[in-house]
């Protein structure tokens, strides 16, 4: 039976065990079901010989995200058009005050860094995310995964090697990505061509999601030219009833769009040296189910 002390414990970590199984699997409905499974785990386990709950908790969530994540891939389903993960609303808030640990945060948790993440094996994917997001010790990672110091060592070395040389650069400012955001709804609202194309970079690129089952670029677009008149088309052709709200999202600021009451779409930008590098457009309406009280 679950004490009321062992249910306490469990929602103490259930946000870190939602942010290890959300970057293990870019999904927020199976980070949840994980995270459940993980729950299910532990009030069935024998408490009284776990002396550290959190360490725990967290190696079961990343062992089933691990088997979530096989899963997945043994599947080999079809895509339809650019995959983006599932927008994961964070907030970190008071809980993460210093400055350099949020920038960590973010990081990991982004667009960019979570579509290379998905190419990644399982295991090494594990690795990178226990720690370079949550700083954990080699040691650590290797009891959590049942596997020698030095193969984890390696694996980690892998991964890292594999992010850095695939991932784009980019900048995790908030108030920055926040304005230029600001400026860039405005210009498309307006249909201000010049004005859009000035906060482009020139090999700006624009990745949609839709999953088939919605109207988005089919393929990744790329330069100013093609990005700012697509924009611009899309913002006169509208939505009725439309409305915006700011949320914060993998990380950083978001906008959201909603026709009615209904998330339409979710727009994010990667920025570099003051100029737009990326637009992430996710219409995926099974992906924008869980920011309808965002």
């Amino acid at each position: 039976m679950t004490t009321d002390i062992e249910t306490d414990v469990f929602e103490e970590h259930r946000p870190v065990l939602l942010g290890v199984a959300y970057r293990m699997l870019g999904r927020v409905a199976d980070a949840e079901d994980v995270v459940q499974e993980a729950w299910l785990r532990w009030s069935g386990a024998d408490r009284s010989a776990v002396r550290e709950p959190r360490a725990y908790l967290v190696r079961v969530t990343t062992r089933l995200a691990i088997d979530r994540l096989r899963q997945i891939k043994a599947r080999g389903e079809t895509y339809v058009g650019p995959w983006l993960p599932e927008p994961y609303v964070t907030d970190f808030g008071d809980a993460v005050p210093d400055t350099a640990e949020r920038a960590v945060l973010a990081d990991s948790v982004s667009f960019a860094v979570l579509v290379v993440l998905e190419s990644l094996s399982p295991l090494e994917r594990a690795v990178f995310v226990l720690r370079e997001a949550f700083g954990y010790p080699f040691a650590d990672i290797a009891a959590m995964l049942d596997r020698g110091e030095a193969a984890v060592r390696q694996l980690a070395g892998r991964a890292r090697k594999h992010v850095d040389e695939r991932r784009p650069r980019y900048e995790v400012d908030p108030a920055q990505r926040r304005d230029l955001t600001e400026r860039f709804l405005a210009a498309a609202a307006d249909g201000d061509i010049e004005g859009l194309m000035a906060l482009l970079a020139p090999d700006v690129r624009l990745v949609g999601d839709s999953g088939g089952k919605a109207k988005a670029p089919v393929r990744v677009m790329e330069s100013a030219d093609k990005v700012g008149r697509f924009v611009i088309g899309a913002a006169r052709k509208g939505l009725s009833d439309v409305s915006f709200r700011f949320v914060e999202v993998n990380g950083g600021p978001a906008l959201l769009v909603l026709s009615g009451d209904k998330p339409d779409s979710v727009f994010q930008l990667d920025v570099l040296d003051g100029r737009i590098q990326a637009v992430y457009v996710i219409r995926n309406p099974d992906k924008l189910r869980s920011l309808a009280t965002a």
